[in-house]
């Protein structure tokens, strides 16, 4: 049927539309499969093997997950961050759905759950870039902060609720019951996000730097968009009929859309197209990056801050809590203060839906989140670590998802899955290094001297937010 069109004279906020709100339901499911796979998946594989044994099948998602997650990012931009999502929640669906049949015939051993853990980190390496170009797809440009916030809350949400629906799962039927559980929670993402409509990619973009491709922005903070088109214009029509497609102009209020007729089941996702190889496609991408006066320094606080945050709260925590003699639950008692201060940073931006000065409450916030690190190693008492770590997750988390929102709004749509790409590979690939080198310096400086230099690390992240004057003057769109 013919597409007919009308842009709203005003786009509205992301928690009140429908759209987002699908795409929030489709999201938290699947991560809440997730957090339930994981479970299963260490459950699975302790009663399977040895715990050496275990820990490698635990780790077994993260090399191709590094590998390919940078190539992941062009295929997201390729082909469109909706149908890559979609695929792979489906695959995803699929690989856990048949270890979950399969351990409920028979005792196979270590082998399957290694091969799902190498199949979910090769996933991971398109999904991870996909779902952070998502968003800009989804709504304008001054609700990505607020849908930053929302996407926050649903991470917090499913990791509470996730892993205590997996235990009962495996307490109800084994590790079977809870892998079908997993496979349940990412098949109801599928048809939420089939439901979902995309907006097309801006068309009106400001022309770039010499040799840049696309109208690189970056030499106006801010403006990384270059969008001309009417607010809540170029939304894609998912109810067409077979056969049609709408032009790619952007419509003037009230006007309808051009049908072009293309083959039956070839209606596109709104992609970056291939037009040249997966390589050049990257070169582009990073490149986009580093020529970036927003983007280029936000990578470096990404990057500065997860190095310096991850070790203290994680292998490090659990040495911490031990040698003050809380214990495991008061180690769960302090995770849980810092998962309730920084799910308050996510609800503050999905009601706020931004913060005015936004580089500069970056910075501040790295800064002042980076000495409530360095206390941590310095308090006695379980009650006062718990209120520590409220204050980091607060401080951390504003900073956290700032950054997330910064670059989402500085980043130009085309290029957006492959900037997430590289922010993830960031996260993921490289800072998780920093465990095993800060338990090994624990051992020969002690806990001290380690919470005191990754504080230092944290803190120059907040340094460079504030001392780099297109990050520290820039702001989310309003």
């Amino acid at each position: 049927m013919t597409a007919v069109l009308t842009p709203p004279e005003t786009a509205p906020q992301a928690h009140r539309d429908p759209n987002v709100r699908r795409w929030l339901a489709a999201y938290t499911s699947s991560m809440l499969g997730d957090n339930v796979y994981y479970l299963a998946l260490s459950w699975a594989a302790v009663r399977a093997g040895t715990p050496a044994q275990a820990g490698l099948v635990m780790s077994a998602s993260a090399l191709p997950r590094a590998v390919l997650m940078l190539g992941g990012g062009v295929v997201a931009d390729r082909f469109g961050p909706r149908r890559v999502v979609i695929g792979s929640d489906a695959v995803r669906c699929a690989a856990v759905l048949a270890v979950a049949a399969l351990l409920s015939l028979t005792r196979p051993g270590l082998w399957p759950l290694a091969l799902l853990a190498l199949v979910f980190g090769t996933v991971d390496a398109v999904f991870m870039p996909a779902v952070g170009a998502l968003p800009a797809r989804l709504t304008e440009k001054d609700q990505l902060a607020r849908v930053q916030g929302m996407r926050g809350l649903a991470i917090r949400l499913s990791s509470v609720v996730g892993a205590p629906l997996g235990g009962l799962g495996v307490a109800l039927g084994g590790a079977a019951a809870a892998f079908a559980l997993a496979g349940l929670f990412i098949a109801v993402s599928v048809p939420l996000l089939l439901s979902v409509r995309i907006r097309d990619l801006p068309t009106g973009r400001t022309p770039g730097q010499p040799g840049t491709a696309l109208g690189d922005t970056s030499e106006a903070p801010g403006a990384a968009w270059g969008d001309t088109e009417v607010p809540g214009a170029a939304w894609r029509d998912t109810s067409e009929a077979p056969g049609t497609a709408r032009s790619d102009a952007p419509a003037a209020p009230g006007a309808a859309r051009d049908d072009r007729s293309v083959a039956s089941g070839a209606a596109r996702d709104d992609t970056f197209g291939a037009t040249g190889t997966v390589w050049s496609d990257l070169r582009d991408g990073l490149r986009h990056i580093r020529r970036h006066r927003v983007l280029a320094p936000l990578m470096l606080v990404i990057a500065l801050g997860d190095l310096g945050f991850v070790g203290p709260l994680n292998v490090v925590l659990t040495l911490l809590a031990d040698h003050r003699g809380w214990g495991a639950s008061g180690m769960g008692w302090v995770l849980a203060g810092f998962g309730a201060g920084a799910g308050a940073a996510s609800l503050l931006l999905t009601v706020r839906g931004r913060l005015p000065r936004a580089g500069l409450v970056t910075g501040c916030t790295c800064a002042a989140g980076s000495v409530a690190v360095g206390a941590l190693a310095f308090v006695s008492s379980l009650a006062a670590a718990v209120g520590t770590a409220l204050l980091v997750g607060l401080l951390a988390g504003l900073s956290g998802a700032l950054c997330g929102a910064l670059l989402q709004t500085q980043s130009d749509p085309a290029r957006l899955g492959r900037v997430t790409a590289a922010s993830s590979l960031i996260s993921l690939g490289v800072t998780p290094l920093s465990m095993p080198v800060a338990a090994a310096a624990i051992g020969a400086w002690g806990l001290g001297p380690v919470y005191v230099v990754s504080a230092a690390v944290c803190g120059l992240g907040g340094l460079v937010a504030l001392v780099v004057p297109a990050l520290r003057r820039a702001e989310l769109p309003g």
